[in-house]
């Protein structure tokens, strides 16, 4: 069995994010009511049994790294560990400066374990996938490099990813970032194949571009824009795994196997979030041979009651996480985290709290995500009148979404 190493790249500042980004790494960022965006990879690797794995940070990684000694502590009796390694400036009193500059700063850390593949992969999209077949696959196909690259529409692709260009053997032949008119998949001509920005390199290829490349005052430092178009173009075999080919244990007959979504915008970070909402979410989070595992804190379970006058509480299609008090209220279509407490009269319609949030009586929220430790005055109404919500120094997306940042109270 080869030896496999895995490292994630988890030092992203998610400015498109902001504010939900103002206090916290991207990777950070809580998801479906209980989770963090880190957790989907960190599961993927898991759930694939690979068990040795670096997390390389950078920007406002505190709360990154208390969720991952709480939630993601593996025993070094056995060999396997999760270790948080956080920018140290080995290289030089600098940043990292691109993804394969973060590896090449902790090339040591990897070289250590003389591992047959290491596998790069980033932290912030919603996705599931088995590593393993990826690796199957990279080392049936004797490559040096192996990019897991999703198919979308030939639309979508067009000015917005980064587009590979394949044989009939998924064999990589090109590459251009957002062109106008993307390259085709064979015998698909209304596909093209878009990088999902996840790796498998053989190491030994690896640590010879990453010294390479790091001797170039030229480069970006960049995987996409520097090492892979060098590997192709000194003709190793690059290839690319094709994500809609995986397969995973148990899941459901309506979950699509091919969900994979980039959470970089606030708009697209509420639509992850409602799209789990749905009457057959194509994203399974119920499926118990692929557990999606995360930090749950010590509170009992939430709490929906009627209020003290009779007036009972309406769920429709939500996600209540535990610690939750819902009192005489509506709640549609929204996903509240740990510790949220609506009080009686309050109506929520296609909103996210974030958690440990209290909102009061006589309350409207329209499509809001509140961060944690928001507190919001009764009778107070967000995301009907945009103008105001402006006003008030929230952030309002252009499809309309309304941001509270991080323990703002509002309406007192």
């Amino acid at each position: 069995m080869s030896r496999n190493l895995g490292v994630i790249l988890a030092g992203g500042a998610g400015t498109r994010l902001f504010p939900l980004t103002q206090t916290r790494t991207k990777p950070a960022v809580p998801f479906a009511g209980g989770l963090r965006l880190i957790d989907f990879v960190l599961n993927n690797f898991v759930n694939s049994d690979l068990l040795k794995i670096y997390v390389l940070t950078q920007f406002k990684s505190q709360s990154l790294n208390i969720h991952l000694r709480q939630a993601w502590y593996l025993s070094g009796l056995t060999g396997n560990f999760i270790d948080a390694i956080p920018a140290q400036m080995r290289m030089g009193k600098r940043w990292y400066e691109g993804t394969a500059d973060a590896i090449y700063q902790n090339i040591r850390f990897l070289q250590i374990h003389e591992p047959d593949n290491i596998c790069i992969f980033g932290s912030d999209h919603i996705y599931k996938i088995d590593v393993r077949q990826v690796i199957n696959f990279h080392e049936k196909c004797n490559a040096a490099l192996t990019v897991c690259g999703i198919p979308v529409p030939v639309e979508e692709a067009a000015n917005r990813f980064g587009v590979i260009e394949v044989d009939e053997n998924f064999k990589m032949v090109g590459f251009e970032e957002k062109p106008a008119r993307p390259k085709t998949i064979p015998n698909q001509p209304d596909k093209a194949l878009v990088s999902m920005g996840n790796y498998v390199f053989q190491s030994n290829p690896l640590f010879a571009y990453l010294d390479q490349d790091a001797e170039d005052k030229l480069s970006s430092h960049d995987f996409g824009h520097d090492i892979i178009p060098k590997m192709l173009s000194d003709g190793l075999p690059v290839y690319v795994y094709d994500f809609n080919t995986n397969t995973i244990p148990g899941e459901s007959e309506s979950a699509n196997q091919g969900y994979w979504r980039d959470v970089g915008t606030i708009y697209s970070f509420w639509e992850a979030n409602m799209d789990l909402l749905e009457h057959e979410p194509e994203f399974d989070l119920y499926n118990s041979k692929w557990p999606l595992r995360s930090y749950h804190p010590p509170v009992p379970s939430a709490n929906i009651k009627a209020d003290e006058e009779g007036n009972h509480c309406t769920i429709i299609n939500s996600m209540i996480a535990s610690g939750s008090e819902i009192v005489g209220a509506h709640v549609e279509k929204s996903v509240l985290g740990f510790k949220v407490e609506v009080e009686k009269n309050s109506r929520l319609r296609e909103s996210i709290i974030l958690g440990s949030c209290k909102i009061g009586e006589n309350c409207t929220l329209n499509r809001v995500i509140a961060d944690k430790g928001v507190r919001i005055a009764p009778n107070t109404q967000i995301g009907i009148d945009l103008e105001l919500d402006k006003s008030r120094g929230l952030t309002v997306s252009d499809e309309g979404i309304v941001v509270i940042p991080k323990s703002m109270e509002i309406g007192f």
